[in-house]
């Protein structure tokens, strides 16, 4: 067992641990922080990811353990208050979610694809960058649209060679 702390949402919080337990399961379990879901548990969907210290990861792949002493923002933590974080709201205004299963991880993603990037996005570079992250529903046209929005970019430019 192992004591870990970490800001998680802003908010400092001390647990203790197996040394086994995945960041995802302390965040859910531990935390009942449930946006960040399980999909795979093999890195291969997306549907876990959060940012620590303001990077996008795969919270299926780090331990609990790993993350102590980190910033950890989850899903719950990405809004102001009442106000959307403008990637959620663009999500929305764009119907970049169908049955939602994926939306948290894809919304986590598609944050930190424009803290890279900036406005200075296109198409083909979102889709590039979502490529660890599955839709099941095959939503990714309204999640393009949604994240170029978002970045302001602007509507997604066909791309001529798909």
């Amino acid at each position: 067992m192992s004591e870990v702390t970490m800001t998680v949402n802003g908010r400092e919080m001390t647990g203790t641990v197996e040394d086994r337990t995945l960041l995802v399961q302390y965040l859910r379990e531990n935390l009942g922080l449930t946006g960040t879901h399980v999909g795979c548990d093999t890195s291969q969907c997306g549907a876990c990811v959060v940012h620590v210290d303001g990077k996008a990861v795969k919270a299926c792949t780090m331990l609990a353990v790993q993350a102590s002493g980190s910033a950890v923002t989850t899903i719950e933590g990405l809004a102001n208050g009442a106000e959307l974080h403008p990637v959620q709201a663009a999500f929305r205004e764009h119907h970049g979610l169908q049955c939602g299963f994926c939306t948290p991880g894809m919304i986590m993603t598609a944050v930190d694809i424009i803290g890279r990037h900036g406005s200075d996005l296109d198409e083909h570079t979102v889709r590039e960058e979502l490529d660890g992250n599955i839709c099941r529903c095959t939503g990714y046209h309204n999640i393009v649209k949604a994240i170029l929005a978002a970045a302001g970019a602007g509507e997604p430019q066909r791309l001529a060679a798909e």
